[in-house]
């Protein structure tokens, strides 16, 4: 396809289109699991604690359990930094003209975000665990801000899973242009064979020897 380079990037070396670029599926993907992960820390960290006078300390709403506090701030930290991160791979993703460079930030792309939809279904069911259990705090404050961290580590799930599935379809997409490239140059190669120097000439017609009989002349004997 004209414009479109390997591993379904463009052609290195062309215009920048900003608008093309934003409205394409791994940004729009990658911007949506970057805007998640501001709301799921975001709000964790304003209200997903509350002080406990008997304690003395802050304690995390989900039952009290600071590793759900902390393992949902820490991948949403993470995944809004990676998530920066691709989208300015996303951008440089044209420039590269290696092909193995491509295929390298493809790969990339793929695990990542697979692990990372994967730890986000943790998340949500690690987090469901402990507030099903948590007891409701006092007039209800940090209420919303848990539920929401709850309902948008689900949502995580599916952002994360769509960009590895983006990527696995450029993965596919490199991978079948590369064979087809390569099954065309052994296409184009002679199967045929030349022959030895000083052989004879195939293209030769076979011509009779001289003084041969002629078909009227057959079975004829000639006599002195």
């Amino acid at each position: 396809m004209e414009g479109v380079g390997a591993y379904g990037g463009g052609k290195a070396g062309g215009a920048f289109d900003p608008i093309s670029f934003a409205q394409r599926p791994q940004v729009v993907a990658r911007a949506v699991s970057w805007f998640f992960s501001i709301i799921i820390f975001g709000c964790i960290s304003s209200q997903g604690w509350r002080y406990d006078p008997d304690l003395k300390k802050q304690v995390c709403l989900y039952n009290g359990d600071t590793n759900a506090c902390n393992y949902g701030v820490g991948i949403s930290v993470i995944a809004f930094l990676a998530s920066m991160g691709f989208l300015v791979g996303e951008y440089l993703f044209e420039q590269m003209s290696s092909v193995k460079t491509r295929k390298h930030f493809v790969l990339v792309d793929m695990a990542f975000s697979a692990f990372w939809s994967f730890l986000y279904f943790v998340c949500f069911w690690y987090l469901c665990s402990q507030w099903g259990q948590s007891t409701a705090p006092t007039n209800g404050v940090g209420v919303s801000n848990v539920q929401a961290a709850i309902a948008f580590s689900f949502f995580s799930i599916f952002s994360w899973a769509v960009s590895a599935f983006f990527a696995f379809q450029r993965f596919r997409q490199g991978a079948d242009a590369a064979f087809a490239t390569n099954f065309e140059a052994d296409a184009n190669m002679s199967t045929s064979y030349p022959s030895y120097p000083g052989g004879p000439d195939t293209d030769q017609h076979y011509q009779e020897p001289p003084f041969s009989a002629g078909p009227n002349q057959r079975g004829k004997r000639f006599y002195i």
